[in-house]
């Protein structure tokens, strides 16, 4: 039976560990997930390559990708445009990848419309005295930006029910295979094997008239 990806939504507050985890993921099941790569309008920072971290497009190449339906969700950030291209996500899901995008709540509930399949995951830690431990723990944060991020949290909290499933990022090694658990089973839910159901039946009918 061939298999076809699932699209994957990871959201989750600042200072959860998302991208640790997802980078863990990854290394690990290197053959069984991509990262979806956003495409942006701002310029390249050092390092940074097109088609690695980001596709680097202009301004009025974004926005015929926007008239043309061409992008699963976008939004704009201080004069920039940052969204997911849908012809990248498609091809990986074809190829059998399981294809997970890191958004922000407004875009996971943007992709969840454009498509029903989506399964949404949220990363918390423990408690929010463990949140507010990790943002201060950092060090690279002022207390105002600690106090931004917090506030942000309060809000975020709110849309935590619309997810499918919420991950606790407690031990990053169980968190991670807590993850891919919960992923892999998500193919064998039945909305997701239609087509493998209905050749079954079909294949059941005709041995059943060969009797």
């Amino acid at each position: 039976m061939n298999r076809k990806g699932i699209l994957i939504v990871v959201s989750g507050f600042s200072g959860s560990g998302k991208g640790t985890l997802m980078k863990e993921l990854l290394s690990r099941y290197a053959d069984t997930y991509a990262l979806s790569i956003s495409a942006t309008t701002r310029s390249p920072r050092e390092g940074e390559e097109h088609g690695r971290e980001y596709f680097f497009i202009t301004k009025d190449e974004f926005e015929k990708m926007i008239a043309k339906g061409e992008l699963i969700e976008y939004a704009r950030y201080v004069e920039n445009y940052y969204g997911t291209p849908r012809e990248y996500v498609e091809k990986m899901l074809d190829e059998g990848r399981d294809v997970i995008l890191e958004i922000e709540i407004q875009g996971a509930l943007k992709v969840k419309k454009a498509f029903p399949d989506t399964l949404l995951l949220f990363v918390t830690p423990p408690d929010a005295t463990e949140l507010k431990n990790r943002l201060v723990g950092r060090g690279t944060e002022t207390l105002d930006v600690i106090k931004s991020r917090l506030d942000r949290a309060c809000e975020e909290a709110e849309g935590m029910d619309s997810y499918d499933y919420l991950i606790v990022n407690d031990d990053l090694n169980e968190c991670v295979e807590k993850m891919h658990t919960i992923i892999q089973g998500e193919h064998h839910r039945s909305f997701r094997n239609k087509a493998f159901m209905k050749e079954i039946k079909e294949d059941l009918q005709r041995l059943k008239g060969e009797d």
